[in-house]
């Protein structure tokens, strides 16, 4: 494996050894590849993902916007779905990425969606 992804899983073991989703505080998860950005609102007690979104989603992906605006319009999705549920608050886990950037952009949008963090 390159070097940057081993690094990065290790930070990703290190942060959930330490964060866990409940089903009223359920965890926010992040990914992103090269192109998209993929986000999981998870219940680890149960191991069940409540909500996703993603850049693919077709609304999202017909936008003619940079990668970061993609990544907060997602982050919004993500926060809509979840709060149409009826979680409000939630533990935001970056992945073991810098917390810059769309991984920042897709918090902000999940703020600004209605979720607490």
């Amino acid at each position: 494996m390159d070097a940057k992804v081993v690094r990065r899983q290790k930070i990703r073991y290190r942060t959930r050894k330490k964060i866990a989703g409940t089903p009223s505080v359920p965890r926010i998860s992040v990914f992103r590849s090269n192109a998209d950005v993929y986000l999981q609102v998870i219940d680890d007690l149960n191991g069940k993902t409540i909500a996703a979104a993603s850049t693919k989603d077709k609304d999202i992906a017909a936008q003619k916007v940079t990668k970061s605006e993609k990544a907060k319009l997602a982050g919004a999705a993500v926060a809509r779905k979840a709060v149409a549920l009826g979680v409000t608050a939630a533990i935001f886990d970056r992945g073991g990425y810098l917390y810059h950037g769309r991984v920042k952009a897709a918090a902000e949008g999940a703020r600004e969606g209605g979720l607490q963090f």
